[in-house]
């Protein structure tokens, strides 16, 4: 039976890849100067955070990220967090796909039922080994995760334990989101960054 009862979940940064206008899913891309900066940022918010757990994907700029957040405490490295895989729109922006891809920009703009990413990871697939790899962190007998990861990683947990979907866009580059479990068993939405003014995310001290 799990125990765990609160959840933050972060996205990484800004890459040297510019993560910000690009899609970089599976590719490798580190972390730019500014991303660090402002990893460094998200770890003044978290500084009095308590975490039993911290994991993150095996991508440079999620685990770098996470290093950034936690120091030197352990990071538990979880392959099932990896941002999906864009096949032939790898690191491309949208206007680029738009131009080279035009008919299957439309499907994926217009969210046509089935669509997946030429040559690239089924969303299937993708949301199955995401959730997949969160079912092995609510056994892990932690009560508190810290998860540093990708966009899509972010919003498929996200909007599991929300039960709803995410507004477009979220998480934005270096963004967080708390969910903590109620008496009723019901995940509830904390803190995000981009709402400093919103309920915080209960806090061990």
């Amino acid at each position: 039976m799990s125990v765990l009862r609160r959840v933050v979940l972060v996205r990484h940064a800004e890459t040297e890849g510019e993560s910000s206008v690009r899609f970089h899913g599976s590719t490798d891309v580190p972390l730019s100067a500014e991303g660090r900066v402002h990893m460094h940022q998200v770890a003044r918010l978290l500084a009095r955070e308590v975490f039993d757990l911290v994991a993150a994907s095996p991508l440079s700029r999620a685990w770098e990220a996470a290093r950034i957040l936690v120091g030197h405490a352990p990071i538990r490295i979880e392959r099932d967090f990896r941002e999906i895989d864009f096949g032939r729109w790898e690191g491309l922006t949208k206007q680029e796909i738009a131009a080279t891809d035009p008919v299957l920009y439309r499907e994926w703009q217009d969210k046509v039922p089935g669509f997946d990413f030429p040559r690239g990871e089924p969303r299937a697939d993708f949301l199955k080994r995401v959730l997949r790899g969160f079912e092995r962190l609510e056994q892990s007998g932690a009560t508190s995760v810290l998860l540093v990861a990708h966009k899509g990683v972010v919003r498929s947990i996200a909007e599991k334990l929300a039960g709803a979907p995410l507004e477009e866009g979220e998480p934005e580059l270096g963004g967080l989101m708390g969910f903590s479990l109620g008496v009723d068993g019901v995940w509830r939405a904390g803190r995000r960054s981009s709402d400093p003014a919103g309920p915080r995310v209960d806090q061990k001290r």
